[in-house]
């Protein structure tokens, strides 16, 4: 995965991927072995449950909107402007308890399987399946509290 010079132009992605993510829209802007980015969009209502990224660095820097986190332990929140720090090995979870959509733009490093699982689970709408295959390609979410 070498990467070409050039302009991902806005609202297109690689190859004009655009995945479904249990209601989230994830864009891809450009993928290599050192890094991944894309464009995402989390309708009210939508997250991602706590889950920890063993070998990736994440990072998301907020668009539009609040996002609630959870981040190794914590509750904060983020909003417009505002850079998500997400270092491997910490568990992290991001909700969008808010009523309208928040926009972001993701990057992690390195990209490992990654893309790979982004493309297994779009549409997938079982989080049980998402879930079990997340952990097929290293990104692991915790049970829910108390269970």
């Amino acid at each position: 995965m070498t990467m070409a010079a050039g302009v991902t132009k806005a609202g297109e992605g690689i190859e004009g991927i655009s995945w479904n993510i249990l209601g989230q829209t994830y864009i891809p802007k450009q993928v290599t072995e050192s890094s991944m980015s894309w464009h995402a969009t989390f309708p009210p209502g939508t997250f991602v449950p706590p889950h920890i990224h063993p070998d990736q660095d994440e990072f998301i820097y907020v668009f539009d909107g609040t996002f609630d986190l959870f981040l190794d332990g914590e509750e904060t929140t983020a909003t417009n402007g505002d850079l998500i720090k997400l270092p491997r090995g910490q568990a992290h979870g991001i909700f969008n308890n808010s009523d309208s959509d928040v926009t972001c733009f993701f990057w992690v490093s390195p990209t490992q399987k990654l893309f790979e699982l982004f493309k297994k689970i779009d549409g997938v709408p079982d989080p049980d399946e998402v879930v079990r295959l997340a952990a097929e390609h290293n990104v692991h979410f915790l049970p829910p509290p108390g269970a």
